[in-house]
């Protein structure tokens, strides 16, 4: 009974240190994907963009609060009947503010969640040639690792061939 206990364990044994070597061959990185994405070029790029199109949101805004407090100005001089009037018209005027201000949020949203969605995309694409060309067979997103060694970070190489990729005249 003992030789074949014997011959379990080493069949065993060898069963189990086999796929162990195979896996130990395999060729695995991971990347920082929220540092490529904030020092992606495009990155900076689009956020410059919303910040100049929320700008002049904001002035268009500053326009309409401006035409509020004139109105109400106007209303402070004026007799019971024709204030009631104005106050019609200020109330328009908020709404329109309101409408504005909703209207603002939700393009500014959307231009900013397709400007993300592209930038993933793009990071996503590198990422795929990346590991390819080097020859990985495993590439994972930093944030699923409970722990990892540097020495198989790849962010940089991936954030270099973006912005390598992005300065290309198109």
């Amino acid at each position: 009974m003992s030789k074949k206990i014997r011959l379990i364990s080493v069949l065993l044994a060898a069963f189990v240190a086999i796929p162990g070597s195979a896996y130990a061959a395999e060729k695995i990185a991971y990347v920082d994907v929220a540092k490529v994405f904030d020092d992606y070029q495009k990155t900076k790029d689009n956020d410059t963009k919303l910040q100049a199109a929320a700008k002049k949101k904001e002035e268009e805004r500053d326009a309409v609060v401006h035409d509020i407090r004139r109105l109400k100005d106007e209303q402070a001089l004026l007799g019971e009947e024709a204030r009631a009037k104005k106050q019609d018209a200020i109330d328009a005027k908020v709404r329109e503010l309101q409408d504005f201000d909703a209207a603002a949020r939700r393009e500014l949203g959307e231009q900013r969640n397709k400007t993300v969605k592209e930038i993933f995309k793009d990071i996503d694409e590198v990422v795929q040639r990346y590991g390819e060309r080097k020859g990985f067979d495993l590439i994972f997103n930093d944030r699923v690792l409970l722990y990892r060694s540097s020495r198989f970070d790849v962010s940089q190489d991936v954030l270099s061939e973006l912005n390598r990729q992005y300065k290309k005249p198109k």
